[in-house]
């Protein structure tokens, strides 16, 4: 059977050095005609047929986490077994990793508001925050938040102060929108992210780079960040892989089905971002293979297939030109 190795390269868009690259198991090529495949059939047919008491008692034999609906249960279970079948007849090997991204910047961005806000309203950035998730570990490793001094409309609304806890003092001292853009692309470079580390962007939905971010850099008259050109919608990625309805992928939701509850304050940004990440840990850790799936292209959200090649985000850079 042909399988991809599970070290390859690909070249550096900024300084010609290589950059490791890893491919995850589902890059492998698929023999499905291997009997290891009716093999995980049946253990998936008796998977489903187990009450949600056999479940969480089987998950705690094998040590693995118990918390969550029946549902996320089972799919914890199925794919523990896969990965297990997969590696004992090395259709994959033991060494390569659930994800494809060394590091994983989950950014959930605070903007201005009204308590009804009017179609024609433009929304400006006044909190970035970033939780840097270790995919190796599973952890979140470090943080990153700046607040914003907005612009177009520099006083904030009595709602959005209540809704986001960010106060009006907080952003009369805070820098210009380009200038956090500066700070967040001198921390990202010290992490060596897009150079030494595979790396992607991720959002609880489109709006934070589609609108959000797409918005602000026109505001301020500066590039759309290339960095952030694509990123993984974890809506998507929970929905898909956990097999339910787009209804149920709301903050809220998915902490609830995964038997996890918010910690902190909801809708400060550095807070969502750390619950957001808690979600994709948990989803890595029961055998999700997070990847890219939503972009721009000439300012218009586009889906990103799974068909399309794993890459890294590129190395961030930190020369802001006016348009």
């Amino acid at each position: 059977m042909s399988l991809f190795l599970c070290q390859v390269k690909q070249r550096s868009r900024t300084d010609g050095q290589e950059l490791p690259m890893k491919a995850s198991p589902a890059a492998y090529i698929k023999d499905f005609s291997d009997p290891v495949y009716k093999e995980i059939a049946v253990t998936n047919g008796h998977i489903n047929r187990m009450t949600r008491d056999e479940l969480r008692t089987k998950l705690a034999e094998l040590h693995l986490e118990t918390r969550g609906v029946k549902d996320v249960l089972r799919k914890r279970l199925k794919n523990y077994y896969k990965k297990q079948k997969l590696t004992q007849t090395l259709l994959i090997k033991p060494e390569c990793s659930d994800t494809y991204y060394d590091y994983i910047c989950v950014i959930d961005f605070e903007a201005t508001c009204e308590e009804n806000n009017p179609p024609e309203y433009l929304h400006e950035i006044i909190e970035f925050p970033i939780a840097l998730v270790n995919t190796r570990t599973l952890e979140i490793e470090d943080t990153f938040q700046e607040y914003v001094r907005p612009e177009l409309k520099p006083k904030l609304t009595e709602f959005c102060t209540k809704l986001t806890g960010i106060t009006q003092d907080m952003v009369d001292k805070a820098g210009s929108f380009p200038d956090v853009l500066q700070q967040v692309v001198g921390w990202m470079r010290e992490k060596e992210l897009g150079t030494k580390c595979r790396y992607a962007v991720l959002t609880d939905g489109s709006w934070d780079m589609s609108k959000f971010l797409n918005v602000q850099c026109h505001l301020s008259s500066i590039e759309y960040p290339q960095f952030a050109k694509k990123w993984i919608n974890i809506r998507k990625s929970y929905g898909n892989f956990y097999k339910v309805p787009r209804t149920q992928t709301k903050l809220a939701s998915m902490l609830e089905k995964l038997g996890m509850k918010y910690e902190g304050r909801p809708h400060c940004g550095l807070d969502d971002s750390r619950n957001i990440a808690r979600i994709a840990i948990r989803m890595l850790q029961d055998g999700c293979e997070l990847r890219v799936n939503e972009g721009l292209q000439a300012g218009q959200l586009m889906n990103v297939p799974n068909s399309s090649p794993l890459e890294s985000a590129p190395p961030p850079y930190s020369s802001w030109q006016k348009i």
